[in-house]
């Protein structure tokens, strides 16, 4: 398996208008858009093949992972080694390719565009707004999963029950597996927490048999009128061809920069870890909480 897929099409409306003219998946978080970060998991991962999914108005991936050569002589003619290999770091990750989804019609939709590059092999799909911690791998164990049972592989991650309905729901059942596999019986797209089967909720992370392509060709609009990858996934899981589906339940550090409060947080947490930030970042930041409190 060397292949991802990353669909990064979305309009990022959650936050207009920063996202006007910029794609959220150029939103830094720190000092590196957030997309580099996911594109670092899946190398890390071996897979060093890696399609972005994209649409109008963004351009500025492509840049970003393409060489900067002016900007790059610059900074070699002042002898700035430190910049100029940050600056090379991206263009450096992987073989990238692109290809524009055209009209966005959902999750389900990005998938089935990677279909001629992919071909017959098992692959993997990295939504930008899931960031994984680098100390916590998911994608290698869902992986080694894969090549291990067959089918395709998706990550669950336990929610609070009212939460449940932000997300796709997993009904799963144990089986014989070292790796506390489970398996998927059924899949439901953002149910209402009453009736949901769970509180194990799909994280944007899967490998998919290439089975998944002829399913989405099939599958008719769900919610919100757009082809769902969850619905294809739960044709799969109910024995509609294709093999089964199976899950890793994921109980590591996932930071969500599809949602304005944990984007910020995740800022917060990842600048006070750094060695070079840490320090004075960490002392400001405790003297402004106190302030606060001492405000309120």
């Amino acid at each position: 398996m060397t292949k991802a897929v990353i669909p990064a099409a979305g309009l990022g409306t959650r936050f207009l208008p920063a996202t006007k003219a910029t794609p959220k998946e150029m939103l830094p978080v720190v000092d590196k858009p957030a997309i580099e970060y996911v594109v670092e998991e899946a190398v890390a991962a071996g897979l060093t093949d890696v399609l972005m999914i994209t649409g109008r108005n963004k351009r500025p991936l492509e840049d970003h992972f393409d060489r900067a050569y002016e900007l790059e002589e610059k900074l070699a003619a002042k002898g700035d080694q430190e910049a100029l290999s940050r600056v090379r770091a991206s263009s450096d990750l992987a073989t990238m390719h692109y290809v524009r989804q055209g009209d966005p019609r959902g999750l389900g939709h990005a998938v089935l565009c990677a279909a001629q590059h992919v071909g017959n092999q098992p692959f993997a799909v990295l939504l930008g707004d899931d960031m994984i911690d680098p100390r916590d791998p998911l994608l290698a164990p869902m992986m080694e999963a894969q090549q291990r049972l067959g089918g395709s592989v998706i990550a669950l991650m336990e929610v609070p029950r009212e939460s449940i309905g932000l997300y796709g729901c997993a009904a799963v059942a144990p089986i014989d597996d070292p790796g506390g596999v489970v398996r998927v019986t059924d899949l439901v797209e953002k149910p209402d927490p009453s009736v949901a089967p769970s509180n194990l909720a799909i994280i944007g992370r899967y490998v998919l048999e290439p089975a998944i392509f002829a399913v989405l060709r099939r599958t008719p609009p769900g919610r919100g009128g757009e082809i769902q990858l969850t619905d294809a996934l739960r044709s799969l899981a109910i024995g509609d061809g294709g093999g089964p589906v199976h899950a890793v339940v994921f109980r590591g550090r996932r930071y969500d920069t599809g949602d304005r409060g944990d984007y910020l947080r995740t800022i917060v947490r990842l600048a006070c870890e750094r060695q070079d930030l840490g320090p004075e970042f960490r002392s400001w930041l405790t003297e402004f909480v106190k302030n606060e409190m001492n405000a309120s």
